[in-house]
């Protein structure tokens, strides 16, 4: 049983890789066959233990609040017309968790969509996702960051290898490896360049947060006009405080970006219980036919 009972999940930002689709649809609302990539992140919420859910979104995101909540038209339409399994799918989304929103105001960056949601949670430690980074993984990368939280009773951070020309693209970690696959942090650096990486860890948007990192996260210095989490976990590390790094077992999808989405498309599609073995036999005969 985990002491995290609530989560936060950003979604706030304009999704500017994937116009103009996003004019119109939350690129958090893009399918993966038949549920959007949001679905997914609330799955590996509910399995970590977690009930309650805080969205943090802008003015044009309300389709994720009809998302995540009742239709009793649709509902009643479905029964109606004996598709009874289908109604209870529908019906069983918003069921699954307590859901909460709030709007961050202007795009000022991660650490600020996180303060956004602070009345929300309390003094108690929490988790912190992005709308982005879809990792298949088995237990959930949430629930092999909440063993961590567990373990060594302080936050914690996700973390993924990346190549090494790339890490100016993420914030990067330095630590001591305390057991396989478990970091002490001693440094984090936000998207440094490669030659002053000091690792390829990065520190993905996935966290698990203690309520005495708030005062660090209010006080975090912009980076390019956005404030980012892991100038706070610098902070707090040189407090005197520990922070944790999960290198979680998995497979990585950077759904926002479009080779990574289309990716995460293709290998959803795959597992699919209903169209999986169909797919599959689809694309490899594509596959034959352009080799």
């Amino acid at each position: 049983m985990t002491d995290i009972k609530k989560a936060i999940v950003l979604a706030a930002g304009f999704g500017t890789r994937f116009l103009p689709m996003t004019k119109a649809i939350p690129k958090e609302m893009l399918p993966l066959v038949d549920r959007p990539l949001l679905h997914f992140f609330v799955e590996e919420i509910l399995e970590a233990g977690v009930k309650d859910i805080v969205f943090v979104t802008h003015k044009n995101k309300r389709a994720i609040e009809d998302y995540f909540d009742r239709a009793p038209e649709l509902e009643h339409f479905l029964e109606e017309r004996g598709k009874h399994e289908l109604a209870c799918i529908v019906r069983d989304i918003a069921s699954v968790a307590s859901f909460g929103y709030v709007r961050q105001k202007e795009q000022k960056g991660v650490a600020d969509a996180v303060l956004a949601a602070r009345h929300l949670i309390g003094d108690e430690p929490f988790a912190v996702m992005s709308g982005d980074d879809l990792i298949d993984a088995h237990p959930s990368p949430l629930k092999q960051m909440a063993d961590v939280y567990q373990k060594y009773h302080a936050p914690v951070t996700c973390l993924m290898r990346v190549p090494p020309e790339k890490t100016d693209k993420y914030g990067i970690i330095e630590g001591s490896e305390v057991e396989p696959g478990v970091w002490k942090i001693t440094r984090a650096v936000e998207k440094p360049a490669p030659a002053e990486a000091p690792t390829n860890l990065a520190t993905l948007t996935r966290f698990i947060l203690t309520p005495d990192f708030w005062p660090y996260l209010e006080n975090v210095q912009p980076v390019k006009g956005e404030l980012y989490i892991p100038p706070a976990i610098d902070a707090y590390i040189k407090d005197g405080h520990a922070f944790y790094g999960c290198e979680v077992k998995g497979t990585w999808y950077d759904c926002g970006d479009k080779l990574g989405y289309m990716r995460a498309v293709v290998d959803m599609g795959l597992k699919h219980p209903e169209i999986g073995k169909q797919f599959g036999a689809w694309l490899g005969e594509k596959y034959r036919k352009q080799g």
